[in-house]
C-alpha cells in the first residue's frame, strides 16, 4: 500500500555526509589545479640542452606547454560531459565514480614517478599530454556523476559540493608555495608535489565508498525511486488499490503501463527548465577562464627591488587570492541566496562580469599594448578578489538553482547537464584566451 505520510528525513549525524561531499567536491577538481600551478616544472623539464661549438646552452623549445594544457583539459572535458549526460542510465553512477577515482590515483602516481625518470622533451611531452587527456576525461565523469548525486540532496549540499572545489585551488597553490619556499632540489620538490595528489584521491574514493553506508545519505539517495510510486497515483489509482484481487489483476496491464510512463524526463525536457541557469553558468567560467590564469599570471609587482616578494607573488596574489576568494564566494550561498532563481538581476548580475576583463588587461603586464592605468599590487589584489568571489558565487548558484528547477527523479540529469555546460564555459574562455592574448601583448 501507498504511504501517504510524508516521510521526514533522518539527522546527518556529526554532519558526517556533509563532510563526505566537501572531500568529493576536493577531489573532483584536483587533477586541473595540480597541472596548471605546476606550469614551471612542466615548462623546466621541457628546456632542451643543446651543445654548439663545445659550449652547452638551454634552449627553450617552443611547446607551448600552457595552452596545450588547457586544450587538452577542457576538450575530453567537454566532450565526456556530454557522453555522460547521455549514456549515465547505461552505467551505473557506482562505477563510474569507483573508476574515475582510481584513474586519478594511477596518472597521479605515472606522473609523479615520471619525476625521477630521464625523458626526452618530446617524449615527456607527448606523455605528460597523454596523462592530461585521460586524466580529464576521468574528470568529466566524475564530475557529471556527482554533481548529479548530489542533487539527489538538499540544496545547501550542493554548495557544499562548490565549496569543496575552491578548496582544491587552494590546496595546490599552497602545494606549489610550499615547493617554492621549502627550496629541495627540483625533483624533490615535485615528486613530494604529486604525491600529494595521489594521497588525496585515496582519502576521496574511501570517503565515496563509506557515503552509502550511513543513514541520512541512503535516505536521499533511495527517496528518488520509492517517490516515483508515491507521486504519480492519482486519485482513480489509488481506487484500484482497494479493489478485490480480481480488479486489480484486470487492471495490472493499466498499472504496469503507468509506471512505464513515469520513467524520468528526457533530456531535452528537463534542458528546457534549466536552460537559463545553464547560459549563466556557461557564462560565468567563460568570462573567468579567458583571462585566468593565461593572463592574470603575467601581472607583474611593482617592488622590484624585493626579490622575495617577486618571487612569490605569482603564486599569492594570484593563485591563493583567486582559490581563496573563489572558495569564500561558493561558500556565501550557504548563508545567502541573491538574486533569486527567478529574479531578472540574477542574468544580469552574471553578465556584469564582462568588466573584469578590460580591468584585468590595464593591470602591470610587461609587454602589453594597453597603458597600465591600474598598476599597483593592491589594485591587481582587489580586482582579483572580487572576481573570484563573484565566480565562485554565481556558479554556485547556478549549480544550486538548476535542480530546484526539475522533479526530484530528475535531478541527476539536471546536474549532468549543468556540469555540461559548465565545461563548455570552460572551453570557451580558454579558446577566447588566444585570442585576447594577441591583443594584449606584443
Amino acid at each position: 500500500m501507498v504511504n501517504d505520510k510524508k516521510q521526514s528525513s533522518p539527522a546527518d549525524r556529526g554532519h558526517a555526509v556533509a563532510v563526505i561531499i566537501f572531500v568529493l567536491g576536493v577531489g573532483t577538481l584536483l587533477p586541473w589545479n595540480f597541472f596548471i600551478t605546476a606550469s614551471q616544472y612542466f615548462n623546466e623539464r621541457l628546456k632542451v640542452s643543446n651543445v654548439t661549438n663545445g659550449t652547452s646552452a638551454d634552449m627553450s623549445k617552443d611547446y607551448n606547454y600552457d595552452s596545450w594544457m588547457a586544450l587538452l583539459s577542457q576538450l575530453p572535458l567537454l566532450l565526456f560531459t556530454l557522453l555522460n549526460s547521455f549514456l549515465y542510465q547505461w552505467v551505473r553512477v557506482h562505477v563510474r565514480v569507483t573508476f574515475s577515482l582510481i584513474a586519478f590515483f594511477f596518472l597521479f602516481s605515472l606522473t609523479a614517478a615520471l619525476v625521477t625518470v630521464d625523458m626526452q622533451p618530446d617524449t615527456f611531452f607527448s606523455v605528460t599530454m597523454a596523462t592530461i587527456w585521460f586524466i580529464n576525461m576521468s574528470g568529466a565523469v566524475l564530475q557529471g556523476s556527482l554533481f548529479g548525486l548530489v542533487g539527489l540532496f538538499p540544496a545547501r549540499y550542493s554548495t557544499l559540493f562548490m565549496s569543496g572545489q575552491g578548496l582544491a585551488g587552494i590546496f595546490a597553490a599552497i602545494a606549489m608555495l610550499c615547493a617554492i619556499l621549502s627550496k629541495p632540489d627540483q625533483n624533490s620538490a615535485a615528486l613530494g608535489y604529486f604525491i600529494t595528489p595521489c594521497v588525496a584521491t585515496l582519502g576521496t574514493l574511501l570517503c565515496y565508498l563509506l557515503l552509502p553506508h550511513l543513514e541520512f545519505s541512503r535516505f536521499y539517495l533511495n527517496r528518488s525511486q520509492s517517490k516515483t510510486s508515491q507521486e504519480l497515483l492519482s486519485p482513480t489509482d489509488e481506487k484500484v488499490q482497494n479493489n478485490n484481487p480480481k480488479d486489480l489483476e484486470a487492471n495490472g496491464m493499466y498499472i504496469s503501463k503507468l509506471e512505464e510512463s513515469q520513467d524520468r524526463s528526457s533530456v531535452w525536457a528537463v534542458f528546457k527548465k534549466i536552460w537559463l541557469m545553464a547560459l549563466c553558468v556557461t557564462c560565468v567560467f567563460a568570462v573567468t577562464l579567458s583571462v585566468f590564469p593565461v593572463l592574470t599570471v603575467r601581472v607583474q609587482t611593482v617592488y622590484k627591488s624585493n626579490s622575495k616578494w617577486e618571487k612569490i607573488f605569482t603564486c599569492v596574489c594570484c593563485f591563493i587570492v583567486f582559490n581563496v576568494m573563489d572558495l569564500a564566494g561558493r561558500s556565501a550561498p550557504s548563508v545567502v541566496q541573491w538574486p533569486s532563481k527567478d529574479s531578472r538581476l540574477f542574468p544580469a548580475a552574471v553578465l556584469s562580469r564582462l568588466v573584469f576583463i578590460p580591468l584585468l588587461m590595464i593591470c602591470k603586464i610587461p609587454g602589453s599594448k594597453l597603458p597600465p592605468l591600474l598598476s599597483h599590487d593592491c589594485a591587481f589584489v582587489a580586482i582579483m578578489a572580487l572576481f573570484s568571489f563573484s565566480n565562485g558565487y554565481l556558479a554556485s548558484l547556478c549549480m544550486a538553482y538548476a535542480p530546484q528547477l526539475v522533479r526530484n527523479k530528475d535531478c541527476e540529469t539536471a546536474g549532468s547537464l549543468m556540469t555540461f555546460f559548465l565545461v563548455l564555459g570552460l572551453a570557451i574562455g580558454a579558446s577566447f584566451s588566444f585570442l585576447l592574448g594577441k591583443l594584449v601583448w606584443n
